[in-house]
């Protein structure tokens, strides 16, 4: 084969996949086991053949003709002592003789179908013997007992001559089967040897052929699969300039290929997270100093704007006392708006002071008993309460890890909520339950008020989000808002449950490692008219 033919063959097993390199190996493989196995066990059924053969044929076949030649033997002498002396028990020998000799020539004529040259021979001998019975034995047998027989001396000579032929029958018969005997054994041995040596091929074959699979399977998969994979271990470990190079059948190059191209991709996504990470750090950057100055403007909410807030309202309330009732009616309105809207700034301002605390002003975590804290809150709104003539139960509350004053502001906006938002010339009744869900608390604050619509389930939650007028309901809209802020920052969630539907029932969870691993045992507590809560 010229260069010329060999570049194309080249080209065509370098698209072989490593399906189609197995499939071929696999076959190839396949079909030399098949004809060593075929060749094995051709010899094999020939030694068990020739062995059948020698030991179910030709050695009985043998010694059933040495028995048969035994048989006659005991004919002739039997034969012999009857024509001589009469005396009948010679003739025993003779009949048993001949019940053998009918079992011995059944048995050769059985053994020897198929071997022309021993039924030839036992023909031969079958053909002296009943000579040598017409003639001699069976006239002699039939004499009258108690005196010699004078056939007996008559055809004496006779007698001789015809018996040696039918020694000389059985000698020609068991010289054939030596013969045959002999030769089985020579084949037997022959097979044994082609045996020996063809099943010691068939070894070194399947030697020759692990080896050859063995070196196949390392040169073109294991090898290209470990020097993939040190390829990838360099880009895993942070080279990811390290290309990927394409080995061994098709399929593994198109992976390495398929690897390399993943490669260069992240690559580029690195590039494209770096250039990311800086502007974020840029971002950051500018974050921090928007910080700074929120935290210069809360500042300033704090003292500067509040200093004159306190001036205007100090003001216009001197003047609606000083002045009331001196100038006309619109006068005294206008004063009343002023009073009104300068108070409702400060509380706003101060809400959203509190507001910007959560989460931006750390305080130490600790171990917080939340039954303290509601007791603490529900004595802030006492007066509430005791207007509202409300009606509040609760849970045993766990102790948990966490802010103390967050978690008053907490209790104090919900509850506040709750006795707020009451149904007119109906006493609220509010519970706060508490129960262990896996790692976290939950707990609910259930009120019989005026109730959410599903449709603003989330818009309370968002700062400055009113849903009634000042007139119908003070408040800035902050209190949700706060206690959203609350909640998350200490890991939690919170959201009105919209399966309730005769009031109000806020859900929030809360992060922490309870006092106790037990669940809190339910206890209730009811505050009417002012009436101090009692844990």
């Amino acid at each position: 084969m010229t260069g010329d033919e060999r570049l194309p063959r080249a080209r065509e097993l370098s698209t072989w996949t490593t399906r189609r390199w197995l499939r071929v190996g696999v076959a190839v493989s396949l079909t030399v086991l098949a004809l060593l196995g075929a060749t094995g066990a051709w010899i094999l059924g020939r030694t068990a053949s020739i062995s059948d053969s020698l030991v179910d044929v030709k050695s009985p076949a043998l010694t059933t003709s040495i028995r048969l030649e035994s048989a006659l033997l005991n004919q002739e002498t039997g034969i012999r002592g009857y024509g001589l002396t009469g005396t009948p028990d010679f003739l025993k020998p003779y009949h048993q003789g001949l019940t053998e000799q009918k079992t011995y020539i059944a048995t050769l004529s059985e053994l020897l179908q198929g071997d022309r040259a021993g039924l030839r021979d036992l023909k031969a001998v079958q053909s002296a013997v009943q000579e040598w019975q017409e003639r001699i034995a069976r006239p002699i047998a039939a004499s009258p007992a108690g005196v010699p027989s004078p056939l007996a001396t008559e055809r004496a000579a006779k007698g001789k001559t015809t018996f040696d032929q039918v020694r000389r029958s059985m000698a020609t018969q068991q010289d054939g089967l030596r013969a045959d005997r002999v030769q089985a054994r020579a084949d037997l041995a022959t097979t044994m040897r082609l045996r020996n040596w063809v099943f010691s091929a068939i070894a070194v074959l399947i030697a020759v052929l692990a080896g050859v699979v063995f070196e196949a399977l390392r040169r073109c998969i294991t090898t290209p699969l470990e020097r993939l994979g040190a390829d990838a271990r360099a880009v895993a470990d942070g080279d990811f300039g390290h290309p990927i190079t394409p080995t061994g059948p098709a399929d593994l190059r198109r992976l390495s290929g398929e690897i390399d191209v993943m490669r260069q991709r992240l690559v580029r996504e690195l590039d494209f997270s770096e250039q990311a990470r800086l502007r974020l750090d840029e971002q950051s950057t500018e974050l921090q100093r928007s910080n700074t100055e929120l935290e210069q403007f809360a500042y300033v909410a704090s003292h500067d704007l509040q200093e004159p807030l306190r001036k205007v309202s100090s003001f216009t309330q001197l003047l609606q006392r000083r002045y009331g009732g001196q100038l006309d009616d619109r006068a005294d309105q206008y004063i009343d708006f002023a009073v009104d809207g300068a108070n409702r700034m400060q509380t706003l301002i101060n809400d959203l002071l509190d507001f910007s605390r959560v989460g931006r002003v750390h305080h130490a975590h600790q171990s917080v008993d939340l039954n303290s804290v509601m007791k603490r809150s529900l004595s802030a709104l006492s007066v509430s309460i005791e207007e509202a003539g409300a009606v509040i139960t609760r849970d045993e509350l766990p102790t948990l890890v966490a802010e103390p004053t967050q978690m008053g502001m907490l209790w104090q906006n919900l509850i506040g909520n709750a006795v707020k938002f009451r149904r007119p010339q109906e006493t609220p009744h509010i519970h706060v339950s508490a129960v262990r869900d896996g790692a976290l608390w939950r707990f609910t604050v259930t009120d019989n008020g005026i109730g959410i619509a599903p449709e603003y389930a989330e818009k309370v939650f968002v700062i400055f989000q009113r849903l009634h007028t000042k007139d119908a309901y003070n408040g800035s809209g902050i209190g949700l808002a706060m206690c959203r802020k609350i909640v998350e920052f200490h890991g939690g969630t919170i959201f009105v449950d919209p399966e309730y539907t005769d009031g109000t029932r806020i859900t929030f969870t809360l992060a922490g490692e309870p006092a106790e691993t037990s669940l809190p045992s339910t206890a209730s507590e009811e505050t009417r008219s002012g009436a101090q809560p009692t844990a």
